[in-house]
């Protein structure tokens, strides 16, 4: 009697799964090649560079950053859409990859949730809304103020259309019922420099942005997007108790690998990393950059990445922004 051919594919799965199986159990047997977008310097840039550490003495391997920042992540983002799905090209991606270019931009050369294999969330972190040190505004409630007496006249910084901060002053704008007009940098250490010097009003940032200048005298934190004051600025009012509506803008960052990657595979990766973002000393130097390590399962990865797909599509129409 001729095996049937559902027999056969049984067998050649099961074959398949332990060759996946015995690949985990080893893995990584070589270095991993850690794929990212952003530009050296930048939080998620040394909060990757943290982690790689961590990540090389856990396995007993060193993890290569290999930096492709520029045009919306479309470099680093194709880089590891094309690599072996092996486990060993690992990507970093925040949220604006994996939510806001898809449903902003025309065309992205990327499918957020067909071509990655999530792996884990990485950090959050909270925004802050800054202005120069020598401006006349003492709260959030000034700030709004002055958009009320004179419309259009209160800029604010963003690296991009559609960035977590241009987002974050176009929330303020409309809850507030003002008109405040982003101006668009293309490198982010502009933005804080032209904030400090007054030639535009406010910015939206991390504190590891814009901490070196409040340090030097020439920003001022008004107040911090969440929902409580942060436990390392306890000093920092929130907005709603600065005078301004009820806000929470946070940007996140995760690592993805290549769609195809083994389970198993991804699976080690997730505890990895987990583990080390548990590490005393990682937190230390995360929280110095105003950040929160924040692991998360691939299933839980994926959930959010879906459901921020909608959430963003409604609020760029509800916003009105747009590429122009």
């Amino acid at each position: 009697m001729k095996p049937s051919l559902s027999c056969g594919l049984a067998a050649a799965s099961l074959a398949l799964a332990g060759i996946q199986a015995a690949h985990a159990d080893d893995f990584p047997a070589r270095p991993i090649r850690l794929v990212t977008p952003y530009p050296a310097g930048l939080t998620p840039d040394v909060a990757t560079r943290i982690m790689a550490e961590k990540l090389g003495k856990l396995w007993g391997k060193p993890i290569v950053i290999e930096a492709k920042p520029g045009a919306n992540g479309f470099l680093a983002l194709g880089a590891a859409k094309q690599a072996a799905p092996d486990g060993y090209t690992l990507l970093v991606v925040g949220d604006a990859h994996m939510t806001t270019n898809p449903k902003l931009l025309a065309s992205v050369p990327y499918d957020p949730q067909k071509d990655y294999a999530p792996v884990s969330m990485f950090f959050r972190a909270p925004f802050l809304f800054y202005t120069s040190a020598a401006a006349p505004y003492a709260s959030m409630r000034d700030l709004i103020e002055a958009a009320r007496k004179d419309p259009k006249k209160i800029t604010y910084g963003t690296p991009y259309v559609g960035s977590p901060a241009h987002f974050g002053g176009a929330i303020l704008a409309q809850a507030t019922r003002t008109e405040m007009m982003p101006v668009h940098y293309k490198e982010g250490a502009q933005i804080y420099t032209a904030v400090a010097n007054g030639d535009i009003s406010f910015s939206v940032a991390t504190i590891g942005s814009g901490l070196p200048l409040v340090k030097a005298g020439k920003l001022k934190m008004l107040a911090t997007a969440s929902p409580q004051r942060l436990a390392d600025y306890p000093q920092v009012p929130t907005v709603k108790e600065s005078g301004g509506p009820d806000l929470a803008i946070e940007t996140w960052v995760g690592l993805v690998a290549p769609a195809g990657t083994p389970p198993a595979v991804v699976q080690k990766l997730n505890a990895g990393i987990a583990q080390v973002l548990k590490d005393p000393e990682l937190i230390e130097k995360f929280a110095a950059l105003g950040i929160e390590p924040q692991s998360s399962t691939p299933a839980e990865l994926s959930t959010r990445v879906r459901d921020e797909l909608a959430e963003v599509e409604t609020r760029i129409k509800r916003l009105g922004i747009s590429i122009e």
